[in-house]
Order: structure tokens, then sequence, then C-alpha cells
């Protein structure tokens, strides 16, 4: 058997891209999103005695139902950030997750010429695409677009969920208005959010022809070597290529 057929047996099929804990904080934060996506929406035009939004209000069970699974699934999204926070941390501790510029989630220059180059290929000005590591800017992105959204919506939904206990923290100056400023934040940036969702990474990581209608990668945590090749060639370098570690001698 040659060198060449011996490394591609050695390749698996596919490898674990996420473990079952970022997969269950995942599901999480999609499932409360969705909630809080549905009731928002119609509490924020409850008032309306008529339309779509006062019927879709009642299946709720009302505005004051409707709240408060509002609130609770807000409050439950922001226990799973703090969670996903705090396990970041202890695989940084237990040195089960290092920082490698090939693998890494934090933005790098590289994916500003990425982008630009991502571009040109579109445009026809270049025959080439970028190579990618662990993560595209376009992943890159969507990753930390959830912490600003979660300061944002998080702490704005907080202070009008609690606004007795958020109105000692307040200055007496702002009162005239730091509540309907908190109110438009809030609405704001969750419809950002939705609308950023469904455009952006729904299309991104299910709806695309080769996904359609959905990537299983957040159910099995695994992706295809094939496919990891396709869209990730650094990380598939580093893993099975030219910049594998060589194993040491018996």
């Amino acid at each position: 058997m040659s060198p060449a057929a011996t490394a591609t047996k050695e390749i698996p099929k596919e490898i674990e891209r996420f473990n079952i804990i970022f997969r269950i904080q995942h599901i999480i934060m999609f499932t409360t999103f969705l909630l809080l996506s549905f009731t928002g929406w119609g509490l924020k035009f409850a008032y309306e005695p008529h339309g779509v939004s006062s019927i879709w209000i009642r299946v709720w069970g009302g505005a004051e139902i409707a709240g408060l699974i509002h609130r609770i699934a807000g409050i439950t999204m922001l226990l799973d950030f703090i969670w996903h926070v705090i396990y970041l941390a202890y695989l940084f501790a237990k040195k089960r997750m290092t920082i490698n510029l090939k693998t890494t989630v934090i933005p790098l220059p590289k994916d500003v010429f990425d982008v630009i180059k991502n571009f040109m290929y579109f445009l026809g000005l270049s025959r080439e695409k970028p190579r990618f590591g662990k993560y595209s800017y376009a992943q890159k992105f969507d990753y930390w677009a959830v912490f600003w959204g979660m300061f944002i919506i998080g702490f704005s939904g907080y202070a009008l969920a609690f606004p007795m206990q958020v109105s000692y923290i307040i200055p007496e100056f702002t009162t005239g208005w730091i509540w309907q400023l908190f109110g438009i934040m809030h609405s704001d940036e969750a419809l950002l959010a939705i609308v950023f969702i469904l455009f952006w990474h729904f299309y991104n990581e299910h709806l695309k022809p080769e996904s359609f209608p959905m990537s299983w990668i957040w159910i099995t945590g695994k992706i295809s070597t094939e496919r990891l090749k396709h869209h990730h060639p650094i990380e598939y370098d580093l893993l099975f290529g030219q910049d594998t570690p060589k194993k040491k001698k018996e």
C-alpha cells in the first residue's frame, strides 16, 4: 500500500467540532431567542385593539402570560450566556483550550484581508477564495455579535423587568428619559438581532445549497473532513496536512 493511501486511510470521515456542552448551550440560546422573539413582538404591539399582534398575543394567553414567558426566557438566556463564559474560562484554566491563530474565534487582521479577498472573488477580480481557519470572518462576526447583543438587550431587558431594583443605581437626573431609552434600546436591538439571525446566521449555516435544509453540526457536533477541507482548509492542514505535528518515535 502506498504512503498516500495509508495517509488517506488514517483520516477520519468526520471530526467533533463542538462538544456536548457547547451544543446544549446553543440549544438553550436559540430556544430562548425564539421565545423572546415571538412573545416580544406580541408585547410590543399588545396595546393595538385590532390587527395581527392582538391575535398573536392571545395565542400566548394574553399580555400577562406572554410577559411572564418573556421574562423567564430572558433570565434563562442570560444564565446560559454566563454559563458559556464561565465554561470558556474553565477550559482555558485546564489548558483544554488554547489560543491558536489558526483556530481561534478572536478577530484577527487576517479576517479583514479575508473580507476583501472574498469580495474580490465574488466580483470576479480574483480567482482564489480566501483560506479560512477553524472560523471564517462571518462566523466570528456571528459569534461576537451575541456578546454585544447580550450587553444591550440583557441590561435594558433586566432594567425593564425589574425597575424597582434598577432604580437604586440609576441617577435621579435621568429618571425623565432613561426608561424610554431602555425601551428603545431593548426593542431596536431585538429587531436587529432577529433580522441578523434570519438573514445572516440562517443563510450562512443552514440555507446555503450545500447545507439546505439544515446543517446537522448543531445536533451532532461533528463535521465531515471533506467539508472541513473545503470550508476550513487551514484547520484541515493543521489536523491532517502539512501542519500536523509529527508523532514522537516510540
